[in-house]
């Protein structure tokens, strides 16, 4: 028997692609989403391709994703795609401690992030 089928959170023209346990600070992963945010999908993984931060290439696999579940899964014109929306979560932190001077200890912590990514087609101007 099992449950009922949950109904669907995006509406029926938006795709979604999700990664979790990012090894970065949410900041940090923050300014590349910022990046994206708004623009067209083409455009997107051009300026993801060039960008010189690290985290970018995380980005660009899950924007790729998001665009290929979008053509797959939901019959979507990859063409007409945009980057409705890059939000970032913040995940779990590691906690490491490094010794410092007279017995004393620093505290080290390693954050983890999630990153969400929704990209939607946009309707064609008339």
């Amino acid at each position: 028997m099992g449950k009922p089928k949950r109904e669907r959170a995006l509406k029926d023209t938006e795709a979604r692609a999700m990664t979790r346990m990012i090894r970065v600070s949410p900041r940090k992963l923050n300014l590349v989403a910022q990046l994206i945010r708004g623009k067209k999908a083409s455009t997107a993984l051009a300026d993801l391709t060039f960008s010189e931060k690290r985290i970018a290439r995380d980005v660009k696999k899950t924007l790729e994703s998001a665009i290929a579940n979008a053509e797959n899964n939901h019959d979507l014109d990859v063409d007409a795609l945009v980057v409705a929306e890059a939000f970032v979560g913040k995940a779990m932190v590691m906690k490491r401690f490094s010794p410092r001077a007279r017995g004393r200890v620093g505290r080290i912590e390693k954050p983890f992030s999630h990153l969400t990514i929704v990209v939607r087609e946009a309707e064609e101007a008339a």
